[in-house]
């Protein structure tokens, strides 16, 4: 696109020839050539030899006219050719600047249009003629092509010729544009294009940036949308036209892709695309987010997705981490939510872009859909779907062993995993780090039969690395159900009496009474107690591994046997610890 200037309304010096027809128009008419009937010609003969397939106007009185010619006598001999001077005749028709013939002979005419004129003399130059040049009472022949045709009275004219389904916003003056243009002459000659410089051409509109029709043309445009602007040459570059390639007095034609528009006093815009019910919490500065998105530039071309990616952008919101306009778009999101997010330049990535898929100046639009947010500060939300079905005396408590069903999914519905799949419910033994932590958190306190929500933030799941099939950073929403529990021991137990153990508990273990206690009469004793509902094992361990766990602990030299020396209670032991550090 070329810079504006100052247009001018005052025509080109006419070349000699013309200003000798001026002359001569006054002088008397002498007979013409004869008709194809015998007699003279009485008015102008129009040969239209070729007619292009569309004229969008024809030349009136007093149009403003460009075009070329050769003017020959009946014999073919030249006596003037605008092509020789490589200069177009530009002037006004129909007001008396030229010979009665040629203002006849240009009128109706189209641009692109050729004519064969045949002018007699009466209409020409008369029985005068032109010294030197053009013989009295001579027929003239022009040959002409009409390359333009304006009028002071035009203004600018604009055809749409796509218009986007969607139209944010259209431009308005002081608003900055992007567009890419094909810029030609009225007759088709080309003389510029932005998709050369492989850029839009980038400038505020109505700022004095542009010629004046150029400004005009773009105003009401959406982005996406084409255009056909004609712009007559004194909204243009006037009489002075601009450089080698747009002549004076030269109108101008634009076809126009608007790519984008913004104002620099533009903020983000919202658009909720969809809204998930019950949204009870909105993302607010300082959560950990993670979303989806599709970028594209206003035109709709796309710049990225995180979905090429099969991956989540996972990011602090309101902490700087991403442009600004995201920044701010992300903040009020519910869970769930799909929303469009507008970002003008000065708060994406401004006058310069980034890489070469943003542009200087763009404007962005980001499709999101939120998958999760959290804060790092947040704990495990606990909501009871159903109470249990009994009245319920005792609660899951740090040490239990519980066996529950559970699902778990993510916050978008995603299934992970469930216990169903396996049949069987799980088991855990509570605080014993079994489970994640805040799984264990929301077991506590539940009854059996009871049925309950938690949503887990990461930081009480599985962190920022995540786990096979768990993204990082991803918030874990479980439905449990309590099936039942049992009385954890205390910590470091394996075993605990109901009552009081046996007075001589050597005796008791020792079953053949020969003084030492292998494994077996070891495992035969203790099962006996457990059977008999004198104490109990560990809950949710492997009973032979306990009872084995329990021989070796009281197995003190390692020689396969128990001696009275060595058999010794774990509260002895406990006590005597303490005895010990005191």
């Amino acid at each position: 696109m070329f810079p504006a200037v100052s247009p001018s309304h005052t025509f080109p010096r006419l070349p000699l020839l013309q200003l000798l027809l001026l002359l001569v128009q006054a002088v008397g008419r002498g007979l013409g050539r004869a008709s194809p009937a015998g007699g003279p010609l009485e008015d102008v003969v129009i040969e239209r030899y070729h007619i292009p397939r569309t004229c969008p106007r024809e030349v009136q009185m007093g149009d403003f006219v460009r075009y070329h010619y050769n003017g020959t006598f009946e014999d073919g001999k030249k006596f003037d050719s605008s092509y020789d001077r490589s200069t177009l005749v530009a002037i006004v028709v129909g007001v008396g600047r030229l010979i009665t013939g040629m203002d006849r002979g240009l009128m109706g005419m189209c641009v692109n249009e050729r004519r064969r004129l045949i002018v007699p003399p009466h209409l020409g130059y008369g029985s005068i003629g032109v010294a030197g040049l053009i013989p009295p009472d001579a027929t003239l022949y022009f040959d002409v092509v009409l390359l333009d045709v304006w009028n002071k009275a035009d203004t600018v004219q604009v055809s749409t010729l796509l218009h986007p389904t969607h139209c944010p916003r259209t431009v308005q003056d002081s608003d900055f544009v992007r567009y890419h243009y094909n810029g030609t002459l009225l007759d088709g000659t080309a003389f510029d294009t932005s998709y050369s410089r492989d850029g839009t051409y980038d400038t505020y509109v109505g700022s004095g940036w542009l010629i004046k029709g150029m400004d005009q043309g773009l105003l009401g445009m959406c982005p996406g949308e084409r255009r056909k602007i004609i712009i007559p040459p004194f909204l243009a570059y006037g009489e002075k036209g601009y450089g080698t390639v747009i002549p004076p007095q030269a109108s101008l034609v634009f076809h126009v892709l608007l790519i984008d528009v913004h104002n620099p006093k533009d903020t983000v815009q919202l658009e909720t695309l969809e809204l998930p019910p019950g949204c009870v919490r909105r993302a607010v500065a300082g959560d950990f987010m993670r979303y989806h998105y599709n970028g594209s530039l206003m035109d709709g071309t796309p710049f990225d997705s995180s979905y090429s990616r099969n991956h989540t952008y996972n990011t602090y919101v309101g902490q700087g981490y991403i442009i600004p306009g995201m920044d701010q778009g992300l903040q009020g999101a519910c869970i769930g939510e799909r929303r469009r997010i507008t970002i003008p330049p000065h708060l994406a990535y401004g006058e310069n872009g980034t890489g070469d898929k943003i542009p200087g100046s763009a404007v962005l639009i980001f499709d999101v859909h939120i998958i999760d947010f959290h804060n790092p500060a947040d704990p495990v939300e606990i909501k009871i779907l159903s109470p249990p079905p009994e009245t319920c005396n005792e609660t899951a408590k740090p040490g239990d062993f519980v066996r529950y069903h559970y699902n778990c999914s993510l916050l978008d519905g995603t299934k992970l995993f469930s216990s169903h799949d396996y049949g069987d419910p799980q088991e855990a033994t509570l605080g014993a780090n079994k489970v994640i932590e805040g799984l264990d958190t929301g077991l506590q306190g539940m009854c059996v039969g009871e049925r309950r929500q938690l949503v887990v933030p990461p930081h009480l799941a599985h962190g920022e690395s995540g786990a096979r099939g768990v993204p990082g950073s991803a918030v874990l929403l479980f439905e449990v159900e309590l099936v039942s529990r049992e009385e954890g021991l205390p910590t470091g137990y394996l075993f605990v009496w109901h009552e009081d153990p046996p007075v001589n508990l050597f005796e008791g273990l020792d079953l053949n009474k020969d003084g030492e206690v292998p494994p077996e009469e070891f495992s035969t004793f203790i099962k006996a107690q457990v059977s008999e509902g004198k104490g109990r094992l560990m809950p949710g361990q492997d009973p032979e591994k306990t009872i084995a766990d329990m021989f070796q602990n009281q197995d003190r030299n390692q020689d396969g046997k128990i001696t009275v020396e060595e058999l010794k209670l774990k509260s002895d032991e406990d006590q005597e610890r303490v005895h010990e550090e005191l």
